[in-house]
Parts: structure tokens; sequence; C-alpha cells
């Protein structure tokens, strides 16, 4: 049997691809009509990043997106990006910047493969389905043979999935994990049932933050398709800019970005607003996928008690139990989620440092992290509202 012959090609913008021929690879599973596992690498997402000016000139993101290519067919692709800082990624290595640059290295540019400002996990090396070995191999190599020829410091992959994470150490990358705060559904026939597997105290605790946010004054509505309206969006605009400021120092996404997912994603976002006096206050935007729904931004232009948890939290585990999904993924960070049903689950990111000394000591630092990070996640994990099982209650 002859090995397939893969020819690697870099792109620096979606246009010069069909749609159908990226999402091919990146979401076989809609063939059948249904949703993506995740939309965050699908065509028109990431299309809509670009087209809206969040990545390209001026942003750090300089898009260079990966093709492999097998007798003229797409066998795999990846969203590749020239980066010229670390922000927007959410598994940080600032640290092993400074360090490099303290010993007199140049660490950016860096190549990064990531669903831009989304840590949601993922596959990031995108292949044809009967393609996988070979398509991601081929995405792996060329993407090292890439940098290394045009001395670029570094490769990661971030929130890449466990299996991915896998494969690429077998390739010859450097395996991290992490760990974030998702909610899981094992079949909940209403929110109650959720509360009903929680302690007493945590129950009681739960049920007080909802009372108190929904007496804020006014109404929480769920929105998605044609229910968003351009007038939701000029207010979680607002809302996101403040919340971007806050944290980011500048917010990532352009105001133009909200505009184009109105046009081509509306049916993969539920927008959850606090209206009062029918002006919208607060809200929360989340993606759907197939079997999850990923939280991703937050804002208010008013404070109120638990709003915060109602609309980010609550109002999407109501969301999830209604339509089935298996899970909420509610972003990076903050283990105050964890009284609220969030647990922590371990996170996979893959990376590849040209520097053979440097590539050592991060090697060296990711096995002391990853045994401390499974430590935490074991014990955060106890920490849980959940019951014991060997817990004895009475109401």
């Amino acid at each position: 049997m002859t090995e397939t012959q893969v020819e690697i090609e870099i792109v620096q913008s979606l246009g010069g691809i069909s749609p159908a021929e990226w999402d091919a690879c990146a979401c076989p599973e809609a063939l059948d009509g249904g949703r993506p596992e995740d939309p965050f690498t699908t065509y028109r997402f990431l299309k809509a990043l670009e087209d809206s000016g969040s990545v390209g000139p001026g942003s750090g993101w300089a898009p260079h997106y990966l093709l492999a290519r097998a007798e003229g067919q797409l066998i795999g692709c990846a969203p590749l990006y020239l980066k010229s800082h670390s922000q927007g990624e959410y598994i940080f290595d600032h640290s092993w910047a400074h360090a490099y640059e303290r010993a007199g290295g140049r660490y950016y540019p860096k190549f990064q493969i990531a669903a831009p400002f989304t840590p949601v996990t993922g596959r990031r090396f995108l292949t044809l389905p009967g393609f996988e070995e070979t398509g991601m191999s081929a995405l792996v190599q060329g993407a090292v043979n890439i940098a290394a020829k045009n001395g670029i410091s570094s490769l990661h992959a971030t929130f890449c999935t466990q299996g991915e994470a896998e494969t690429g150490e077998r390739l010859g990358l450097m395996h991290r994990v992490g760990s974030q705060y998702h909610w899981e559904n094992p079949g909940y026939g209403g929110f109650d049932d959720f509360l009903a597997a929680l302690s007493s105290r945590k129950r009681k605790t739960i049920r007080k933050e909802r009372q108190r946010a929904q007496g804020f004054g006014g109404e929480i509505v769920q929105l998605t398709g044609y229910a968003i309206l351009p007038s939701h969006w000029d207010a979680f605009w607002e809302f996101y800019q403040d919340t971007g400021a806050r944290k980011w120092g500048q917010p990532y996404l352009t105001r133009q970005f909200f505009d184009i997912v109105q046009e081509t994603m509306r049916d993969d976002v539920l927008l959850v607003l606090a209206m009062r006096e029918g002006q919208p206050v607060a809200g929360a935007l989340n993606f759907i996928g197939r079997t999850a729904l990923f939280g991703r931004y937050w804002g208010c232009v008013e404070d109120h008690p638990c709003l915060h948890f109602e609309c980010c939290y609550y109002q999407a585990m109501d969301y999830a139990i209604e339509h089935g999904l298996n899970r909420v993924e509610a972003g990076a960070q903050g283990e105050h989620k964890i009284a609220r049903g969030y647990l922590p689950r371990l996170t996979h990111s893959l990376h590849w440092i040209a520097d053979p000394g440097f590539a050592n000591a991060v090697a060296q630092f990711l096995r002391a992290e990853r045994d401390a990070v499974d430590e935490e996640v074991e014990i955060l994990t106890d920490y849980g509202p959940f019951r014991k099982v060997e817990a004895r209650e009475t109401e």
C-alpha cells in the first residue's frame, strides 16, 4: 500500500476556501443537518472573526490557516494564527515568554492553533473522516516545519481534545493540562431534580440566590434565532465593552462581529437578557452546540444581587435541561462556580518550542504542573455541592 502524499499550504484568508470544504473537516457530524459539536471552528464562526476585524491587522492575531491536501482533496485544516502577544488564549504562557526573553530570546511572533478568544475544548486539528491519523500527522509536522523554517519560536494548540493531546505527544509535542468548570446533566427532568441532588445547605442557598436575582424588578428572557433583534445586540455590545475593559483592557471582539453573528449564526446563539421597563440591563451570551451549551460573555449596566449567577449559570442550566443537552461549559476560571454545581474538568493543550534547552525546561515545568492540577481537581471536586452517598440528611 502506497503512503498518502500530503501537501501543506497556508492561506491568510478563508475567502479562498469554500465553506463546505472547510466544514467537511471541521464539523462532519453536522452533515446530517444537526448542530456541530461546537461552532467555534466552523467556517461561519472563523469567517465572522475575520470579516469583522476581530482577527487580522492590528489585532495581534494574523490568520495563517493551515491546509493539508491529498490528491487535491482537503483532508485536514487548522485555525492557525501568527501572534504578537499572548492575549485572548486563556491558557497562559506569559511566564514562558518573559523567561525566554530574559535569556535573550525572541518569543514573539509565535504560532497559535486555537479558536480565538474561546476557552472551549474541541478539535483543533480538523480532519476529514477516514483521514484522522494522516491528517493530524501532516498538520502537526507541517506547522512545526513552517515554524522552524521561518524562525518562529514556538507552536501552541490550545483547548484541544484529550485524544489530540495524546496523539500530539506521540508526534513529539509537549502536553499541558489545566482545568475549568462544567455543569453536567445526567438527564434531569427539571431544575428541581438538580437541586434534589445537592446537600440541603447548598440547595437552600441556590434557591435564595435565584429568588433574589429574579426579584431585581424586571424579567429574564432567553432569546435565540429571529427572536434576537438588532437592539438586543446594541445593548449587549454595551455590556461586553464594559466587561472587556475591566477584564482585558479592551474588548477582543469588534461591534461588527455581533452584526455578522446576527446574520450567519443567530441559530447558534442563546442570549439571556435581564429586562427592566423594556430595556436590557444585563445579559449573558451563550453558543449552542450539539450536546453542550457554551457560556461566553456577561455584562451589565446595573448591579443587582445574584443576577450574574442567574443569567450566566442557572438560566444556562434551565436551557440545557429543557433541550436535553449533556452539559454547560461556563468558560475559564472561577472557583465560585463549584458551589453552583459546576465541577472542575481537565483541559488540554499541545506545545512545541524551537530552542532545545528552553523546551527541556518547559517540559520539566509541565510535569510538575500536571501533578499539581490533578491534585487540585481532586480536592475541588470533593468540595462540590452534591450530596455524599453516605450522608443521611433530613430536611
